[in-house]
């Protein structure tokens, strides 16, 4: 069994708050718009950290973090992409590239807006965390705690981390 913690949309910040909540994570996942790369140290020092990059990371962010991310744990194929869409919603790309990799589950960010919903046409759950940053649209800042064991995600905590403010 591993303890996940999911985050995206950090936008160059990185708080106590952010940092308590991914305790105890075996792996950390970030999909993207991490800002300045920064952000990824103390994250790395935690945990395995598995990150993509995003619309807004520059060049050194893009150059150690690819667009698109598939791996398997306990038996779980996750594919990270920061710009998914939406269920039902995916641009042709993202849809061919989950159904070629088999991924149960596919992770996302870019909206700022936290979602997790079994796609019923797939079969694979779609996550994204909202944001952890504080820049953007969103009023509250979240990011996402599971477990994943035998091929299943249980024990998905939505945490929030506070009033975005500037």
């Amino acid at each position: 069994m591993k303890r996940i913690g999911i985050l995206s949309d950090t936008h160059s910040y990185i708080d106590e708050r952010i940092i308590h909540h991914l305790q105890g994570c075996d792996e950390i996942w970030h999909a993207g718009d991490i800002g300045d790369i920064s952000v990824v140290e103390p994250l790395r020092q935690m945990a395995v950290l598995r990150a993509v990059h995003g619309n807004i990371d520059a060049g050194d962010v893009r150059m150690e973090f690819p667009e698109t991310l598939t791996f398997t744990v306990e038996g779980l194929t996750v594919y990270i992409i920061h710009i998914a869409g939406r269920p039902g919603k995916y641009p042709i790309r993202v849809k061919n590239e989950v159904q070629k990799s088999n991924a149960g589950m596919l992770v996302c960010g870019h909206s700022h807006i936290c979602l997790v919903l079994k796609n019923p046409l797939t079969g694979f759950i779609h996550i994204n965390p909202g944001a952890a940053g504080k820049h953007g649209f969103h009023k509250m800042r979240t990011m996402i705690r599971l477990t994943i064991a035998n091929g299943i995600a249980q024990n998905l905590e939505l945490i929030e981390l506070g009033v975005r403010s500037v």
